[in-house]
């Protein structure tokens, strides 16, 4: 029998920065929260997000839950996941969904077996403006394909005693720029395009390779000036540049950086096509541009009226009252949240095998930047 959504329970895994824009989201839906888990119990009851589990397993414990939302460092999510599954829950996870491409290729398994709903966090496919994008295109309104460029661009890692856990390797994994910020953009220019990456060719660079690390626990985007610290040599890359070929024959290429100064959150891509091109920029995300040879270019200001279905169905406010990040995670779990209101997976949101799908090609990614090659991106 089909539920509705507020009926629905969430508990919250991680209390960061991205934890607290999770519980908002889903209190915005409707959804109780019935509890949060933080690296300690005196740290998630600081945050006053919700009520504090005494641990993950009390909160898979609890049967009031429905879905499990982990936003925990990368390291934990394979185990979290196989968890949480193996509790029943649904399960939605921050990228990366594991560290490896073997892990996360598990983790498909055993939620495609288990018959739940299972969602990887790619939320920048729920910008309005994105999902028109992918519906101008799937119309043929660009023609033939030919290219997608553009990137990701962040400052938040620009100086030498800008800290976080994803500079360590052993909690963020092997790839830094290419698995934060990279794997989104990757995801969302195929969701646009409806194209799959066939291969890749990669430049990776580590721009600052001793960072000055704080010797206590310092909060992602948090000032951290008056602590003590200590040499801490980098493996991971800094910024990526990207070639891509798609299956089909279309081009596209990248530039991911989390040393741009400047550049808070500048997700951007163009796409062009033999009759026409788009292109949109997540620090203007009410616009989408569309780019013509004999006619006009024009910017579509965010509008219901004049938006596909698909685009009207994830946008909420009037046009001229702006949504934005926070907006796009709503409108992601409303899509997963439907789905475990009517008890069995849907295909209008980004599943484990997405999540997989970046694992995959951040693997490629890697190796061609060692062996200075075109790899082959296999699923």
């Amino acid at each position: 029998m089909t539920r509705e959504i507020t009926e629905l329970r969430a508990g919250v895994v991680g209390t960061g920065f991205i934890g607290s824009v999770h519980v908002d989201a889903l209190r915005r839906l409707g959804v109780e929260v019935t509890g949060v888990v933080g690296s300690t119990v005196a740290r998630a009851e600081a945050k006053r997000l919700a009520p504090a589990y005494e641990s993950y397993e009390a909160l898979l414990a609890d049967e009031r839950v429905d879905v499990v939302h982990l936003t925990t460092p990368n390291h934990l999510h394979h185990a979290q996941v196989k968890a949480a599954l193996d509790a029943g829950k649904h399960v939605v996870c921050e990228k990366p969904l594991a560290l490896t491409a073997a892990e996360s290729k598990e983790l498909v398994e055993l939620a495609e077996r288990s018959g739940l709903v299972h969602c990887t966090n790619f939320n920048i496919r729920f910008y309005p403006q994105v999902q028109e994008a992918r519906a101008r295109a799937a119309a043929g309104e660009l023609g033939e394909l030919w290219h997608v460029h553009g990137g990701y661009l962040q400052d938040w890692l620009l100086e030498p005693t800008d800290w976080n856990w994803r500079l360590e390797p052993e909690k963020g994994g092997a790839l830094r720029a290419v698995a934060d910020i990279g794997s989104h953009w990757l995801d969302v220019v195929q969701f646009v395009t409806d194209l799959q990456i066939a291969e890749v060719f990669a430049d990776l660079a580590t721009t600052i390779p001793v960072r000055q690390k704080p010797t206590g626990e310092v909060e992602t985007f948090a000032a951290a000036d008056a602590v003590e610290r200590v040499d801490a040599p980098m493996s991971t890359e800094d910024l990526a540049h990207v070639l891509v070929r798609f299956r089909g024959g279309a081009r596209g290429s990248c530039v991911l950086s989390q040393v741009a100064a400047g550049r808070k959150n500048a997700v951007h891509f163009e796409v062009d096509g033999a009759q026409g091109s788009l292109a949109w920029n997540g620090e203007s995300p009410e616009e989408l541009w569309l780019g013509r040879r004999d006619a006009p270019n024009a910017t579509l200001l965010r509008n219901p009226a004049l938006m596909s279905a698909a685009a009207r169905s994830a946008t909420q406010l009037p046009a001229g009252h702006a949504e934005g990040f926070a907006d796009t995670f709503r409108e992601l779990y409303r899509a997963v949240y439907r789905a475990v209101a009517a008890g069995e997976p849907g295909d209008d949101y980004p599943t484990f095998r997405a999540g997989h799908a970046e694992n995959v090609i951040g693997e490629a990614i890697a190796r061609s930047n060692r062996e200075c090659q075109w790899t082959e991106v296999t699923l």
